[in-house]
């Protein structure tokens, strides 16, 4: 078997994650004794330039990735040559036995088949996954994580939540002592006779602290998910999973109990007394010290504010930010929004960023504000506004986000800065939101609804590629859910009337809202603009479909774009794309994944039949709000 170096693991597994609850639906087609459930699955967008030396390559690379899964759990290969490179990547997990595991491969590696002469492809399953691509994707920095709880609470919330908390603890304590870094185990809730079964599973080739780190953190973030009945979570290093019902067999237990202890003699563990007792003692003298030496300590250095944590999102010292806002001075402001004030921040290092100062005026806000923090920390995409790092102090929660010196797209439609886009930067403005959405609903393996999609949550960088910010009001939505009922949170004139009349909740909220500022951008008009050539019209929306009913879309363009600078028929497709993300009913919008695809292909865009909405021929109007 081909050896894989310690670097080149490290480098490659940090593009595949898995991470998934096996819900109550299991998948019956897959041919071996066990079933897995399907977590994600993806074709390439581009084809091959030469379909036959590219499959004889592919053939190759499985081949090689099956007779390694043979003898372990992990394996890379790649077949390089005629000009037809492949990469590939295959993963078992660990309490799969071989037959299961080449099972669950083969099973994987069939489902690929549909990609026909796609570049690459991957497909994730809750037991295994497959990817290859026609590049090198091993050393790519990419730190997707998939993280999800189900909606189902246990029948005796607080003695299954005691008993699954003590269990992951364990696991996270033995897993790293064991040989393969895999532990296994159950744990029995007297009060009903149920049973909780968990596992965790470290890369092969990480140390054994650093095993024990990455566990840490995924424990921390499934005592999140109690007291629901199952969890899974995995980043580049780790894994961890739980739930009530058994997904290993009996025999694949860990005995668990000889590895909580780092020795299995009495006189070792009165060794380990006197070292704990000594420690006290010194723990207690250095504790005087440290209180001492904080009351005397007014200046660090950056790496000395905070810890790194939460997949490279950093904990920042509260004093510190405040001092780095000016006290979170008026001059200080940069934006303003529904949960408070964003101040621009200077380090100790001198790197600029943003401080938002989160104002959330409910019962456990600050528990939810660190739940979302483990969720958003792991979202990476170049259309998303980074998370940098979060603070809190008491009641006082605080973000700190990349800093974006061109501020929201807003003042440079109908602001300071009116006029000064041009087509070309109004269309890559266009389509980064519409890529950084996509990646929120599909791409992150965790639905993602962000609810607040207007032209002042789109930041501007130096190059104006755009951000999506905010996500205050995001809310995670289990994928075998198509709608929740949910309070309203977002900002009238951008939101969907199926939200704003009935509360329900879909990533086709998110699709209505992408459809207005798209307008926006085209027009350089807000939504509740109403200063039209008839006083009967509402907004923005209602004056472009009625455009569109007399074929005159060209006239809702920009008058200070450059006429040279597009194509009529480009524009008008654009436009044509925004109504079809603003129609009623709602299955009738595209998803997001479908609009990046509508705005790559033009020219050929597809012509699809427009249907008005039902809410502007009932005369539903818009109330102007201040953004």
């Amino acid at each position: 078997m081909k050896q894989v170096n310690v670097r080149l693991w490290i480098s490659l597994l940090v593009v595949v994650v898995v991470v998934f609850i096996i819900m109550t639906e299991q998948v019956t087609s897959q041919p071996t004794e066990r079933n897995s459930t399907l977590i994600a699955y993806r074709c390439s967008l581009f084809k091959v330039g030469n379909p036959l030396y590219f499959f004889s390559n592919l053939n190759t690379t499985l081949s090689r990735l099956r007779g390694q899964l043979t003898t372990s759990v992990q394996a890379a290969a790649d077949t390089l040559s005629n000009s037809a490179s492949v990469w590939g990547l295959a993963w078992c997990m660990g309490y799969l036995s071989v037959p299961d595991c080449l099972g669950c491969f083969d099973y994987a590696v069939n489902q690929l088949k549909a990609c026909g002469y796609d570049s690459g492809a991957h497909a994730i399953y809750s037991d295994c996954g497959v990817r290859y691509e026609n590049y090198n994707f091993y050393t790519q920095a990419n730190t997707v994580v998939y993280s999800l709880c189900n909606n189902k609470t246990a029948h005796q919330p607080r003695e299954f939540r005691k008993a699954a908390e003590k269990l992951l603890l364990d696991l996270q304590i033995a897993a790293p002592r064991t040989k393969k870094y895999y532990a296994a185990s159950t744990r029995k809730i007297v009060v009903d006779n149920e049973t909780v079964y968990a596992i965790a599973q470290c890369n092969l080739n990480v140390s054994q602290s650093s095993c024990l780190e990455c566990l840490q953190l995924k424990s921390r973030f499934l005592q999140v998910c109690l007291p629901s009945t199952s969890g899974f979570t995995m980043t580049n290093r780790c894994f961890m999973r739980y739930g009530r019902t058994p997904f290993f067999r009996q025999n694949q237990k860990t005995d668990i109990a000889s590895l909580l202890w780092d020795g299995h003699s009495s006189k070792t563990r009165s060794i380990i007394g006197v070292v704990v007792g000594a420690a006290s003692f010194l723990l207690l003298v250095l504790t005087f010290f440290l209180l001492w030496y904080r009351s005397r300590w007014n200046k660090t250095s950056r790496g000395q504010q905070g810890a790194q944590d939460l997949n490279g999102a950093i904990y920042y010292n509260y004093k510190h930010l405040e001092l780095a806002t000016n006290n979170f001075s008026e001059e200080n402001i940069i934006g303003k929004g529904g949960f408070g004030e964003v101040f621009k921040a200077i380090l100790d290092d001198k790197k600029v960023v943003a401080v938002k100062n989160l104002k959330l005026g409910y019962g456990g806000a600050k528990v939810q504000f660190e739940n979302e923090i483990l969720l958003i920390s792991q979202i990476h995409h170049r259309n998303l506004l980074g998370l940098l790092g979060w603070s809190s102090e008491g009641s006082k929660l605080l973000l700190v986000l990349e800093y974006m010196p061109n501020g929201s797209l807003d003042k440079f439609l109908w602001g300071a800065n009116k006029g000064s886009l041009n087509w070309q930067t109004r269309y890559n403005i266009i389509i980064g939101i519409a890529r950084g959405l996509s990646h929120l609903h599909k791409e992150f393996h965790v639905k993602i609804v962000h609810r607040d999609i207007k032209s002042s949550n789109i930041l501007l960088d130096d190059d104006f590629q755009p951000k999506i910010a905010d996500f205050g009001l995001a809310r995670f939505q289990p994928d075998d859910k198509s709608h929740i009922t949910t309070k309203f949170a977002g900002t009238l004139g951008y939101t969907a009337p199926e939200y704003v009349l009935y509360g329900h909740l879909s990533d086709k909220v998110d699709t209505f809202s992408f459809g207005i500022v798209i307008l926006e951008i085209i027009s350089g008009r807000k939504c509740t603009y109403r200063n039209f050539d008839t006083s009967s019209i509402a907004c923005l929306l209602e004056y472009t479909w009625k455009l569109y009913e007399t074929n005159n879309l060209m006239k809702l363009v920009d008058e200070t774009i450059d006429m040279n600078q597009y194509k009529e028929e480009h524009v008008v497709n654009i436009i044509e794309i925004a109504l079809l993300c603003t129609q009623s009913p709602v299955s009738k919008r595209p998803t997001m994944s479908e609009v990046v695809l509508m705005l790559q292909n033009d020219p050929s865009f597809v012509e699809k039949e427009l249907t008005r909405p039902d809410f502007i021929d009932q005369d539903w109007r818009i109330q102007t709000v201040s953004s």
